[in-house]
């Protein structure tokens, strides 16, 4: 590794210092996908398609649920180990990394990085199977397909002798899903170590080419749980209902007003309580989702919230002591909302290696790993693998491998067009 920066201090790629010249990130993508090595790695990407599907059945079959990727993490230090990356090693919370060191020992890093877990709780059968020329498993695209373009990249980069300018850092990132909120990557940005040296990073996740999601969706989601004596629904009917009490609260808070511009949701997605049909439950719990790309509308909706708990708790409380509701309002996820900015040297790059495949990619705002570096303004993206899927989230997930070559030539183009090309 290089000198140290600051954190927070500005960091700058081969690739900015090259587009202050006179050569446009148009003319050094075009000149990088020249060269005999890149097309190398192309060919090595047809070549060895079967490796990288039976790669994804097999990472598939390891279960990753939330707070439970250690299996598979040791899966991928493994694969890491075996493509001759530097310094491959686990962190504290289950993250894993690998280098591939670059000639400038003073540049800093560009980071590639692909979430190891999934949304199935522990405990889910998992059946992968490979019908007709598409794979099928719980997660098999969502992440599977990015894990893979990790080993993919390192492979084709090993196998076709190039050789970076800056160093590249592989990584295997857990907690993106759901309640993970994105601690992996939070936890990475929170050490100087990474903090100060990574330059930009591009996100793997799931399949296709057709977007770059270059704007983060802000959430919050929060967990309320209503408390009360409880009784007998005959005997101690008049009792403060905690079931009765979310309802009032849902209807409330859900007719909060929301813009179409930014756009703004909120979601009920759980709500759980009681232990029979006659009996008043002592809680009752609900959790709620909010989205919106406006910090500001974040906060309001959080508002809105505790004002629906505080209107209808006194509403529905007696003033008999047994018979008090209380409310205790948790804070489970908060995914900062953050936009990487029209002029950065990421997203120039991005746009010229699409221009140069031909392919058309629109961007998109969406919450991803890349939440994280955007809102401490630093340069980051997510863009799919390649090939195609669906059901993503269910236990029915499906990945077609057929152009994950396109997929595999656009992050190896935009590797190499941050990092650069030495000796050539």
């Amino acid at each position: 590794m290089g000198d140290a920066m600051a954190p927070g201090s500005p960091v700058r790629t081969p690739f900015a210092s090259e587009s202050q010249g006179s050569r446009s990130a148009q003319q050094q993508v075009a000149r990088i996908a020249e060269l005999r090595r890149v097309h190398q790695a192309f060919a090595w990407f047809r070549a060895h398609s079967r490796e990288l599907e039976d790669a994804q059945i097999d990472v598939t079959a390891i279960a990753a649920p939330p707070w439970g990727e250690s299996a598979r993490s040791e899966w991928l230090a493994a694969r890491f180990t075996e493509l001759a990356l530097s310094d491959v090693h686990r962190d504290e919370i289950g993250n894993v990394f690998g280098i591939r060191p670059g000639t400038d020992p003073n540049a800093p890093y560009i980071a590639l990085s692909a979430h190891i877990d999934t949304v199935f709780p522990e405990g889910t059968p998992i059946e992968v199977r490979r019908d007709a020329g598409k794979l099928y498993g719980p997660g098999i695209s969502d992440n599977s397909a990015g894990i893979v373009a990790l080993l993919a990249i390192a492979g084709a980069l090993r196998a076709a002798g190039l050789t970076n300018t800056a160093p590249i850092l592989l990584i295997g990132n857990v907690g993106e899903e759901g309640e993970g909120d994105l601690r992996g990557v939070r936890h990475i940005y929170q050490q100087p170590q990474w903090s100060a040296t990574i330059a930009s990073l591009i996100v793997l996740d799931g399949a296709g080419t057709d977007t770059i999601i270059a704007e983060g969706l802000g959430s919050r989601r929060y967990e309320v749980t209503v408390r009360g004596a409880g009784g007998h629904s005959w005997s101690d009917f008049g009792a403060a209902n905690p079931i009765v009490a979310l309802a009032r609260m849902i209807d409330r808070f859900t007719r909060t007003p929301v813009p179409a511009v930014p756009k703004t949701t909120h979601n009920i997605g759980i709500i759980r309580g009681g232990t029979s049909v006659n009996s008043i439950p002592e809680s009752a719990t609900m959790r709620v989702d909010t989205r919106s790309a406006s910090v500001e509308e974040l906060d309001r909706l959080e508002r809105a919230l505790h004002e629906a708990i505080d209107h209808v708790i006194p509403e529905m409380t007696s003033r008999k002591k047994q018979e008090l509701l209380t409310a205790e309002v948790r804070v489970i996820g908060n995914r900062p909302a953050a936009d990487l900015p029209l002029e950065s040297q990421l997203l120039k790059a991005i746009r010229a290696v699409d221009a140069q495949l031909n392919n058309a990619a629109r961007t998109q705002r969406a919450s991803t790993d890349a939440n994280i570096p955007l809102s401490l303004g630093r340069e980051a993206i997510a863009i799919g693998a390649g090939g195609s899927g669906g059901g993503a989230h269910t236990i029915h997930e499906w990945y077609d491998p057929a152009g994950r070559d396109l997929g595999l030539k656009r992050i190896l183009l935009l590797t190499l067009a941050l990092a650069g090309v030495s000796g050539e």
